[in-house]
């Protein structure tokens, strides 16, 4: 069954992207929702996994009550608060939230860098 991530900008899909395999689709809300793009997300998302990772501020914590609403069986994934975001957090801590969220089997870990 497909798993989809729900961020809200394309610089946090692309943070993300390095981090899981190919059989993660992560979705944006490229900021504000209206009732369109949460459509549009509905209709992609269908009855499929879905999690959701938002920026720890005024602004993600809107979207993820629009969403929680939208999909209540969502997994919540946070960021810490003092991060620039998701795609300002260090990746040791994206990895941390997606093992705790289940996602162990999709994490791409880096490379450990060589000495």
């Amino acid at each position: 069954m497909p798993i989809h991530v729900i961020v809200e900008g394309k610089n946090d899909r692309s943070k993300l992207k390095r981090l899981v395999g190919p059989e993660i689709n992560i979705l944006c809300t490229f900021g504000t929702l209206n009732s369109l793009k949460l459509e549009t997300l509905r209709k992609q998302v269908g009855y499929d996994e879905v999690y959701l990772f938002m920026d720890n501020d005024s602004s993600g914590k809107k979207i993820r009550g629009v969403l929680r609403d939208a999909f209540p069986d969502a997994v919540q994934m946070y960021t810490r608060r003092g991060y620039a975001g998701v795609e300002g957090t260090p990746d040791e801590y994206i990895i941390s939230q997606l093992e705790k969220a289940g996602l162990e089997e999709y994490i791409q870990y880096p490379d450990e860098p060589s000495y």
